[in-house]
């Protein structure tokens, strides 16, 4: 890979992550076991950012065999009713998610762009972007409109990685306040805790 590729995707990976956080006043919103969630106003939107932070004890190599296992990882994706990999191409996958919402709201389908970079320090980075036009809708699923962020994970030694999940979701459709309000909480924290649970499984 040239310099000038490397210095294109450090750049471009560096804008992603600053649109995707709008990263303006920071709230601490929840911290319990381990797992700190905090919360930012974002520009033009009636959303929060949301930002999980935890350490897992576990090697990077295991954590992020657990984010590229598409179908498995639905299982500790905070409300993921089903999820597959639709595409790979170079350091670039594309996944198809149902998530479940409570009645009377219409479940949401989601189509991520999902963009994998190692750091020369071993960080790995997965930016995600939504690509709503991707696929065509499906029937009885409202289609998220936009979602910005990333999963980070820094290696810290050999058996411990730092993870943190930052994301900016425009769900699309007709989502009340208070299943909004609860969400940008409980997405990153249940997802955590349940990828740090599995993760640490012997």
């Amino acid at each position: 890979m040239g310099s000038l590729h490397r210095v294109a995707i450090a750049c471009g990976l560096s804008v992603l992550m600053v649109s995707a956080a709008h990263a303006e006043n920071w709230q601490v919103a929840k911290n319990e076991d381990g797992i700190k969630v905090s919360l930012s106003e974002v520009k033009d939107s009636e959303y929060k950012a949301y930002q999980g932070v935890t350490t897992i004890k576990a090697p990077i190599a295991k954590v992020r065999g657990l984010q590229e296992d598409v179908a498995g990882a639905c299982k500790w994706i905070h409300e993921c009713k089903s999820q597959k990999l639709l595409k790979t191409e170079g350091d670039k996958s594309w996944t198809y998610t149902q998530f479940s919402t409570p009645w009377p709201v219409t479940p949401r389908d989601s189509i991520l762009q999902v963009t994998t970079t190692v750091g020369a320090d071993g960080t790995v980075t997965r930016t995600l972007k939504e690509v709503p036009k991707y696929l065509p809708e499906e029937k009885g699923f409202v289609r998220v409109s936009q979602v910005e962020g990333f999963w980070k994970m820094v290696p810290k030694g050999a058996d411990q990685t730092e993870v943190t999940y930052q994301v900016h979701t425009e769900p699309g459709g007709s989502v009340p306040s208070w299943l909004a309000n609860k969400f940008v909480v409980d997405a990153p924290f249940n997802t955590l805790k349940a990828l740090k649970e599995r993760a640490e499984k012997q």
